[in-house]
């Protein structure tokens, strides 16, 4: 054996790596990385976890970016007829994103295992950069639909950065990397639509800056677009730094012996994992659980994120806030600058100090009364507002960005490597049907309850936080045995 490395020595002088009873190859993108983090025992991955953190948040800013300018888009597109209808139109634009990443994402996890992670990240940026600039640049409601369906068809990245950063670290950093995928995800998810608000409409918000004839008065919605496109080259760039980590063995590089070695080994990693590849995935139950409550806590914080933004902007005879996407971007910024302070400074303790699941349920319990307070919020004014406001959007971010962390961790431990970006993409996949459908649904009944507004029984936007806590309590239901098992895989 060697020292700290933990490798055998072939007679050709040749580590053979014990993960896997892979055999080193010097060609093998994988076992290069597998040997470089061997040799760096106790040496913190900071260039590793930053290049994911850049890669993530840029491929999450676009998601949601829309939202707060969303209102006033439909508005100018003219495609709705009334004002009540903008929720209805505003609900497609926001699902065909979601539309477009189910349907590939399950390929594009595919296709991370058999060709490599880092193709798949680049292509997904370099979508970024040519279809979110073609969305801010929409002349119509069906161009605005087509770009956003066509950016979540390319959008393949969030199965394999999952496995990329378990991969790429040593064993003992796996969670930290995975909790940077969260925590930069659900700052995204926040930074996003505050870009949204603050850059939406520049010309109107800042005349002395961009006249109404310039490219960004024509197109008012283009600058919050085309700032993220351009931080989507910058990420492209850092992909140069990018090592892949998928092993890829097809040459012979290494004697019989060793070979004979590593078929052994390989096929006692086949018995463990079981036959049947991805369609075996199904039959993994911690897996499915876990991926199953990924999905309907993912599909109440989608519907939450363009409900908020619909219900801040409306005007208040309609029970809304009556704000600006200025505003809302103010919020959400907030939001965001909180839940960086919170991820790095508060959620590594609870962790560490209270066992995942149970931090769910803690999250899904409170969440229930905080939403069922949002309907009260038009009640206040001032400084009053904005301070509670502020409060409510913080808290309900940091339950969201919690449970996104606690079940990518949870999945990540429920699979083996060799199979981890499919699984990683097929929870993509479902995730996305369900955030495919939440807006969708969400618009519409947003504008169901704004017709609503006198009736007896949950009036006006009372109907629309209580769904959110329909799913809100399904999904605590689905945290209890016999629906969910924890389990861990051999890695």
């Amino acid at each position: 054996m060697g020292g700290g490395g933990g490798e055998t020595t072939t007679a050709l002088g040749e580590p053979l790596l014990t993960k896997k009873g892979r055999a080193y190859r010097p060609r093998c993108p994988g076992c290069r990385v597998d040997r470089l983090n061997a040799e760096r025992e106790g040496v913190f991955p900071l260039k590793d976890l930053f290049l994911i953190w850049l890669v993530t948040i840029t491929c999450t800013l676009p998601i949601q970016s829309l939202f707060p300018f969303l209102y006033f888009m439909i508005r100018d597109l003219h495609i709705a007829k009334q004002t009540q209808d903008i929720g209805f139109y505003a609900g497609f634009v926001g699902a065909s994103y979601m539309f477009g990443r189910a349907f590939s994402s399950t390929v594009w996890g595919i296709v991370a295992d058999r060709h490599g992670r880092k193709p798949v990240i680049v292509l997904t940026l370099v979508a970024i950069i040519i279809f979110n600039t073609l969305f801010g640049l929409s002349l119509n409601y069906w161009m605005a639909l087509i770009t956003r369906c066509l950016l979540g068809v390319m959008c393949g990245y969030l199965g394999p950065i999952k496995a990329y950063a378990t991969e790429v670290c040593r064993k003992e950093y796996n969670h930290l990397a995975l909790a940077v995928v969260s925590s930069s995800r659900g700052i995204g998810l926040i930074i996003g639509p505050a870009i949204g608000g603050y850059l939406a409409q520049p010309a109107d918000k800042y005349p002395s800056i961009f006249s109404q004839t310039s490219i960004f008065g024509r197109f008012p919605y283009f600058l919050p677009c085309l700032c993220i496109s351009i931080l989507a080259v910058v990420a492209l760039i850092a992909c140069i730094w990018f090592p892949e980590t998928l092993h890829k063995h097809n040459e012979d590089t290494v004697d019989k012996s060793v070979e004979a070695v590593e078929e052994s080994l390989a096929d006692t990693d086949t018995e463990e994992n079981g036959n049947g590849g991805c369609l075996q995935l199904f039959k993994n139950w911690p897996l499915m659980s876990a991926i199953t409550l990924y999905c309907i806590f993912s599909l109440q914080d989608v519907a939450y994120a363009e409900v908020f933004s619909l219900w801040a902007v409306s005007d208040r005879s309609y029970g809304g806030l009556s704000f600006t996407s200025t505003d809302v971007g103010n919020v959400l910024a907030a939001s965001g600058l909180f839940l960086f302070l919170y991820q790095m400074l508060v959620y590594p303790f609870l962790a560490k100090s209270v066992d995942h699941i149970t931090l769910v349920r803690a999250v899904a319990i409170l969440t229930i009364p905080l939403l069922a307070s949002y309907p009260f919020f038009p009640a206040l004014s001032g400084f009053v507002l904005m301070l509670v406001v502020n409060f409510a959007s913080f808290m309900k971010n940091t339950f969201s960005v919690t449970t996104i962390t606690v079940f990518n961790i949870l999945m990540n431990e429920a699979v083996t490597q060799d199979v981890r970006a499919a699984a990683n993409g097929i929870a993509v996949t479902l995730m996305s049907i369900s955030k495919a459908v939440a807006p969708a649904v969400a618009g519409i009944i947003f504008s169901w309850a704004q017709r609503r507004q006198t009736a007896s029984f949950l009036p006006g936007d009372h109907l629309v936080f209580f769904m959110l806590n329909v799913f809100t309590v399904t999904g605590l239901v689905f945290t209890f045995r016999p629906f969910f098992v924890r389990g861990s895989a051999k890695h």
